[in-house]
C-alpha cells in the first residue's frame, strides 16, 4: 500500500511539473494586470521549438529555443494588449489559435512525420538524476522509499518547478519590484504617479511569464516525452489558470492547486483497465476526462469567490495632467 502512494506520489510530481511552471507564468502575468488565456499557446509553441531544436543534439539548446518562442509570444501579447490596449482575452486566443495550427504545419515542412518531431535521445533530452546512495537506501523502510524512489530519479526540469515556488514568493513579496508588480495590478495610476512605468512593469512580468512556460513546454517534449507530438499541452495552460483561480493568485496555495490536479490526473491514468465492483472496468474516456470535470467541480463549490487583482484585464490609460 504504501509503495504504491509513492509511486502515485512520484507520478504527481512529474504531471504537475508544467502546470506550477505555467501557473506561476500567469501569477506574474495577471498580477501585473494581464490576463493571459494564452498559455496554452505558448507552452505548446515552446514545447516545439524546444524539441524541434533538441533534434540536433542538445536538450539545453531546444531549451533555449522554447523559452526564446514562449517570451516571443509574451511579447506579441504584450505589444496587443499593453501598447494597443486591445482584449486580453482575444489576443490569448489567437495566440493559442494560430499556435495550434502553426506548430503542426511546421513539423509537417520540416519534419515530414504528421505532425510530430523525430523522437529524442540520448543528450537530446533532460534526463533523470540519481540522488547519492539512492540504490542503498531503497530498501529502508519509509524513508528510504521516499528518498530512492520519491526525491530521487526526476530530471532536473523537475526540481526546478518546485524551487520556483519560493523564489516566486519572494520576488513577488519581498522585493521591489514584487512591490511593484503587485501596486501595477491593483492600482496603475497610484503607480504612474509615483513616476513608474506601468507598461515596463507589466512587459517584464510577460517577460518573466514567457520564461516558465518555455521551462514547461521544453519539459513536455525534451523530458517528459521523447519529442513534440501534435496538441500534446492537452489543456495543461487552461488547468495552470484554473489553479491560478483555486490558489487564488499566491504562490504556495498555486502549488497545492498544481499537486491536486496532478494527482487527479495521476489517479486517472491508474484507474485505466481497473474493474470496480458493481460497475465494470470504467471506460478510457471517462478517465481521461476526469481531471477537468473535478477541476471544475472543484472551482465551483470548495473555494468559495475567488477575487483577482482589482486592475485584471482591464487596459491603462494614462491619466493627462
Amino acid at each position: 500500500m504504501f509503495e504504491t502512494l509513492i509511486l502515485m506520489l512520484d507520478a504527481t510530481m512529474r504531471v504537475s511539473t508544467p502546470l506550477i511552471f505555467a501557473a506561476l507564468a500567469g501569477l506574474y502575468s495577471e498580477r501585473a494586470g494581464i490576463v493571459d488565456i494564452g498559455l496554452e499557446g505558448k507552452i505548446l509553441g515552446s514545447a516545439f521549438a524546444a524539441a524541434a531544436a533538441a533534434v540536433f543534439g542538445s536538450a539545453w539548446i531546444g531549451l533555449c529555443f522554447g523559452i526564446l518562442a514562449s517570451v516571443s509570444l509574451a511579447m506579441i501579447h504584450g505589444f496587443a494588449c499593453i501598447t494597443h490596449r486591445g482584449d486580453h482575452i482575444v489576443s490569448g486566443v489567437a495566440i493559442n489559435t494560430i499556435v495550434a495550427g502553426l506548430t503542426v504545419t511546421l513539423s509537417m515542412h520540416w519534419f515530414g512525420m504528421g505532425g510530430q518531431t523525430p523522437a529524442l535521445v540520448g543528450d537530446a533530452r533532460f534526463l533523470d538524476i540519481t540522488f547519492p546512495f539512492a540504490d542503498a537506501m531503497e530498501s529502508v523502510p519509509i524513508i528510504g522509499q521516499i528518498y530512492s524512489n520519491l526525491l530521487s530519479g526526476h530530471n532536473i526540469l523537475v526540481y526546478l518547478a518546485f524551487i520556483m515556488v519560493p523564489v516566486t514568493y519572494w520576488v513577488i513579496y519581498k522585493t521591489r519590484f514584487g512591490l511593484r508588480l503587485r501596486a501595477v495590478g491593483e492600482n496603475p495610476h497610484a503607480v504612474d504617479t509615483a513616476g513608474i512605468s506601468v507598461s515596463f512593469i507589466r512587459y517584464r512580468a510577460l517577460i518573466i511569464c514567457g520564461i516558465l512556460c518555455g521551462l514547461a513546454g521544453a519539459y513536455l517534449s525534451t523530458a517528459h516525452n521523447a519529442g513534440f507530438l501534435k496538441d500534446m499541452s492537452a489543456g495543461k495552460g487552461y488547468m495552470a489558470l484554473a489553479a491560478l483561480i483555486f490558489g487564488k493568485w499566491r504562490p504556495v496555495p498555486v502549488l497545492l492547486a498544481c499537486l491536486l490536479f496532478g494527482f487527479l490526473d495521476a489517479v486517472a491514468v491508474r484507474m485505466q483497465g481497473v474493474v470496480i465492483p458493481g460497475i465494470g472496468e470504467v471506460p478510457v474516456q471517462a478517465i481521461e476526462v476526469l481531471p477537468y470535470v473535478l477541476t471544475v467541480l472543484l472551482l465551483a463549490g470548495f473555494i468559495g469567490k475567488a477575487v483577482g487583482p482589482k486592475a485584471i484585464g482591464r487596459p491603462y490609460v494614462k491619466e493627462r495632467a
